[in-house]
C-alpha cells in the first residue's frame, strides 16, 4: 500500500514538474491552440506608446485624441446664437503592423456621449509604393477632408469641404505613391455612422429592395519638384461619380440634400441648406488642389464643384466653392508634408518650449442654382496655433461669417426686414439693401487638444 502511494505521488510530482517546465516555454490561446511567442520592446515615440518586435515585423500602438472646444458669438442682429462648450472629439484608435505587409486599424469616437465607428481598416503594402486597403475609411478626394483633425490649421474645415467632400464610407481602394506622383482609385459604398443611419440602410433594403449605392472616386497628385524636408509643390485633381445611398430615410430616397454648419460645431444652426431636392439621379464631384510649403510657410487651396443630375428632364444643378489658406511658423519651426497621403501633418517646432503658427483663411460656398436656393456664405478666419509638445496643442480662431439672404436654414431663420421693418424669414420679402440682408456675425473659438 505504501509502495502504491509512493508511485502515485511520484507520478504526480513528475507531471507537475513537466507542466511547470512547459508553462515557462509554451503558451496556448483561449481555444487551446499553441501560439508563437515574440518578445516586444516598449518605447515612447514622440509621446505615443509603441510595442514593437526586434525585427520590426510586428508593431502595436494606441492613438488617443481629446479635443475640448469653447466658442463665443458676436454681433448677430437677426438670430440669437448661444455660446457654449463641447467635447469636439474623443478618439481611441488601436493600430497594428502585424507583418511587414499587413496593417490593421480600428478607430472609435466617444464625443458628446455618442459612440461612433470611424476607421476600420485592413491594408496590404506591396513594399514598392503600391498599397491597397478595404474597410471603412475616408475617400481620397479632398486633402483637407482626408487630413486628420489632429493636424488641421483651423478648428473647423472650410465650408465647401464640409458641404461636398465625401468622408468615411465602406470601400476598397488602391494607391500608388512615389516622390513625384500619388495616384488613388477606389469604389465606396455605405456610410457607417449612428443607429439611425444603420436603420435607414436596413429599411431601404428590407422594405424596398434598394441597393446601397456606390461611389467611384479617383485622385491624381503631381509633385513637379519632388519632395524634401525644406519644400514641395502639390498639384492635385480628383473626381467622384456618386449614386444614391440608402443611408437616408426611406421617404427621402430619390432626393439629394446639401448643407453645412458655418465653421462651428457649437452653433447648431444650419444657415446653408438646400432641403430635399427631388428627382435625384446621380452626382459628379470635381476638385482641384494647389498646395506647397517652403520651410515654415505653407499654402493650400481647393476648388470643389458639384453637379447634381436630375430625372424627368430637369436641368442639372451646379453648386460649389473654394478656400485659400496660408500659415507660417513664427519661431523657426518647419512645415511637414506627408507624401504618401498627400497632406500636411504636424509641424516640427523651432524652440524647446514649442512654437506658434499664424494661419489665415478665406472660404466661400454657394448652394444657389436655378430653382434651388440653399444660400451662400463667405468666411474669414484668423488662427493661432500653439504647439507646446508633440502631445499638446492650443488653438485660437477668430471668424467673420457673411451669409446671403437665401441662407435661412430651410425657412427657419430670419434673413432681414420687410418693407414694414419687421423681421422676415422669406428672402423674397427682404427690403434691406443689397449686401445688408442675411446673417452676419463673428465668433471666437478656443480649443485644447491632447494626443497620446
Amino acid at each position: 500500500m505504501d509502495m502504491r502511494k509512493t508511485i502515485i505521488l511520484t507520478v504526480f510530482a513528475c507531471l507537475f514538474t513537466l507542466a511547470n517546465a512547459q508553462e515557462s516555454e509554451l503558451r496556448f490561446n483561449q481555444y487551446g491552440k499553441l501560439v508563437n511567442r515574440t518578445p516586444l520592446i516598449l518605447e515612447n515615440r514622440d509621446g505615443i506608446l509603441v510595442f514593437e518586435s526586434k525585427n520590426q515585423d510586428y508593431r502595436l500602438w494606441f492613438d488617443i485624441r481629446v479635443q475640448t472646444d469653447a466658442q463665443f458669438f458676436f454681433n448677430d442682429k437677426l438670430n440669437d446664437i448661444g455660446n457654449g462648450t463641447s467635447i469636439r472629439r474623443a478618439r481611441f484608435a488601436t493600430k497594428a503592423q502585424v507583418t511587414e505587409n499587413w496593417y490593421g486599424e480600428i478607430d472609435l469616437d466617444f464625443a458628446n456621449g455618442i459612440l461612433e465607428l470611424k476607421d476600420a481598416i485592413i491594408m496590404y503594402d506591396f513594399l514598392n509604393g503600391l498599397t491597397t486597403r478595404v474597410g471603412n475609411f475616408k475617400e481620397r478626394f479632398s486633402m483637407s477632408q482626408t487630413a486628420s483633425s489632429r493636424y488641421l490649421n483651423f478648428m473647423e474645415r472650410a465650408m465647401v469641404v464640409t458641404a461636398f467632400a465625401p468622408s468615411r464610407h465602406i470601400g476598397w481602394d488602391v494607391a500608388y505613391s512615389m516622390p513625384w506622383v500619388l495616384a488613388v482609385g477606389g469604389i465606396h459604398f455605405q456610410e457607417v455612422e449612428d443607429a439611425e443611419t444603420r436603420m435607414n440602410v436596413e429599411d431601404n433594403n428590407k422594405d424596398f429592395g434598394r441597393d446601397e449605392g456606390y461611389s467611384l472616386t479617383g485622385k491624381l497628385v503631381t509633385r513637379p519638384f519632388g519632395h524634401n524636408r525644406d519644400y514641395t509643390l502639390h498639384l492635385g485633381g480628383a473626381y467622384s461619380y456618386r449614386t444614391q445611398k440608402t443611408s437616408i430615410a426611406p421617404g427621402d430616397y430619390s432626393s439629394a440634400r446639401y448643407s453645412t454648419r458655418s465653421l462651428s460645431s457649437i452653433n447648431r444652426k444650419k444657415y446653408l441648406d438646400t432641403d430635399l431636392i427631388p428627382d435625384f439621379d446621380h452626382e459628379q464631384l470635381n476638385n482641384i488642389e494647389l498646395a506647397g510649403f517652403y520651410k515654415g510657410l505653407a499654402l493650400q487651396s481647393e476648388i470643389i464643384n458639384s453637379r447634381t443630375y436630375r430625372k424627368n428632364n430637369k436641368k442639372p444643378l451646379d453648386f460649389g466653392g473654394f478656400y485659400v489658406q496660408a500659415s507660417y511658423i513664427l519661431f523657426g519651426g518647419r512645415q511637414v508634408y506627408n507624401a504618401d497621403e498627400g497632406e500636411f501633418t504636424q509641424p516640427d517646432k523651432g524652440k524647446k518650449w514649442g512654437d506658434i503658427e499664424l494661419a489665415v483663411r478665406y472660404d466661400y460656398v454657394n448652394l444657389n442654382d436655378k430653382d434651388v436656393f440653399g444660400g451662400s456664405a463667405e468666411g474669414f478666419t484668423i488662427g493661432l496655433n500653439f504647439y507646446t509638445t508633440r502631445n499638446v496643442k492650443f488653438q485660437l480662431n477668430y471668424s467673420y461669417l457673411n451669409h446671403d439672404r437665401y441662407a435661412n436654414g430651410k425657412g427657419k431663420l430670419f434673413v432681414g426686414h420687410d418693407v414694414e421693418g419687421n423681421l422676415t424669414k422669406n428672402p423674397n420679402q427682404v427690403a434691406d439693401a443689397a449686401g445688408k440682408a442675411g446673417n452676419d456675425y463673428s465668433s471666437l473659438g478656443v480649443r485644447c487638444e491632447i494626443d497620446f
